[in-house]
């Protein structure tokens, strides 16, 4: 049964299971960024718990299974700089998954149009592509614009981390 202390222990056990997956020779730990679903996937900001993994492993690579791409979710400047920085301090353990999101307590939570997702989802990753692998980024997109911007920091892995997509 789900209790006050259950968030905390969920936590606390995903960092023990990433730690000894690493110590059994596992390759990568994935986990999913989800919002507002009761007592299911309750990791609605995954680079806090990348960076602890990080910290706690030397070896395993680490995924974004999936990062949400559509606006409002996440911006794709934050977005490219937030996984930059885990990649910096995981020394280039980083796979970055993405995603348009589908369930309906969370598109219906940030008041997105679910039939807009597949553009915001794929021109979201164009500019996160952007940001990385350029000096200063600009784009005038249907969802994102961004006036010419040096975007930092950029990721260890050349020319960024691999890239993978959930529709």
């Amino acid at each position: 049964p789900w209790d006050a202390g259950s968030e905390h222990r969920a936590y606390k056990d995903t960092l023990e299971q990433a730690v000894f997956a690493e110590q059994c020779g596992w390759d990568a730990f994935w986990t999913v960024e989800h919002h507002f679903l009761e007592e299911y996937s309750h990791c609605s900001n995954p680079e806090v718990l990348y960076g602890a993994i990080a910290a706690r492993t030397q070896r395993m690579r680490l995924g974004y299974g999936v990062r949400l791409m559509p606006k409002p979710y996440n911006h794709p400047v934050r977005t490219a700089e937030s996984v930059a920085v885990l990649d910096l301090l995981s020394d280039g353990r980083v796979d970055f998954g993405t995603g348009r999101s589908s369930t309906r307590a969370e598109l219906e939570g940030f008041d997105i149009d679910p039939h807009q997702t597949r553009g915001m989802w794929q021109e979201a990753i164009g500019h996160v592509v952007g940001c990385w692998t350029n000096d200063e980024y600009a784009c005038e997109g249907a969802h994102w614009r961004l006036p010419k911007r040096r975007v930092l920091p950029k990721p260890l892995q050349r020319p960024h981390p691999p890239i993978f997509g959930a529709t």
